[in-house]
């Protein structure tokens, strides 16, 4: 095991893992435009490149779950704790670098993944072909099986591109309302499977909810909210602790402000009058 000192671990350039969740419509796609087209790499699985298709971004189209895998391998390298005959293991990536060059990733320093929703989908399509979505007894499909083979794919997957030690990742998707027993709205990610959505915020370091508030005055407009706490209760997060909790919905000023000074804080410890114990 090699020690990384203080020093060394300071030095290291640090890299962005975020997801951004929002509804149809939003404008997750045309995020694009906020980055620099020169250093972004578009992965497009949802086919719906209308809102970008004038920025001068580089994009390869991701069809099947199977491609999803090979672009996660390809793009972070080997997982040294895979067998050999497991997705991301040295023997995977050896396969898919001998098919693809990956030296053409070097010239990124932003990877845009649009959308985690469809890749879900592509990853349902798969699973349900796979043995563990039929029963042994019946033969016939099961899709309890399917589910959870679905949810774990997806938890390596994601947990595969969160390990891309060189370049900022940014995974994008559907935002859902429902609502609980008591007719409260939820929103919720849009992903098939809950193991995936339910472990989304341990994998990335920022989860934003792109949405439509009100100003004071009732105008509607577009913003990132990043705090777990909010009032609306969108699904957020911010591990950096440089963000407000809204934000305007800019990428790439958005992670100049992660990557910046980090603001001073400020603990108070309250003491009751006649409980100081002295």
């Amino acid at each position: 095991m090699k020690i990384i000192t203080a020093d060394q671990r300071l030095a290291e350039r640090k890299r962005i893992k975020g997801a951004i969740f929002g509804p149809h419509g939003i404008g997750k796609t045309s995020l694009l435009w906020s980055l620099d087209p020169d250093k972004t790499l578009f992965l497009d699985l949802e086919g719906g490149d209308l809102a970008v298709q004038d920025c001068p971004v580089d994009q390869i189209k991701i069809n099947t779950w199977e491609e999803a895998i090979n672009m996660a391998c390809l793009m972070t390298g080997p997982n040294p704790s895979r067998r050999p005959e497991q997705p991301y293991s040295q023997a995977h990536y050896e396969f898919i670098a001998g098919e693809t060059d990956p030296s053409f990733l070097q010239k990124y320093d932003t990877v845009f993944w649009d959308s985690i929703s469809v890749a879900s989908r592509l990853c349902w399509q798969w699973a349900t072909g796979q043995p563990e979505a039929f029963s042994e007894k019946t033969g016939k499909q099961d899709n309890r099986g399917a589910y959870g083979l679905v949810g774990r794919e997806l938890v390596q997957w994601l947990t595969q591109i969160q390990y891309c030690r060189d370049k900022n990742i940014w995974v994008v998707g559907g935002l859902d309302r429902k609502e609980d027993d008591y007719g409260r709205a939820l929103w919720v990610p849009q992903i098939e499977g809950a193991k995936a959505g339910n472990e989304l915020p341990g994998i990335f370091d920022e989860i934003i909810s792109m949405v439509a508030l009100k100003d004071d005055s009732g105008n509607p407009y577009r913003a990132f909210v990043t705090h777990q706490v909010n009032p609306w209760g969108y699904p957020a997060k911010d591990r950096s602790g440089r963000l407000d909790m809204v934000e305007e919905p800019h990428l790439g000023r958005l992670m100049e402000k992660i990557n910046g000074p980090k603001p001073e804080q400020k603990f108070q410890t309250q003491i009751k009058e006649g409980n100081n114990n002295e």
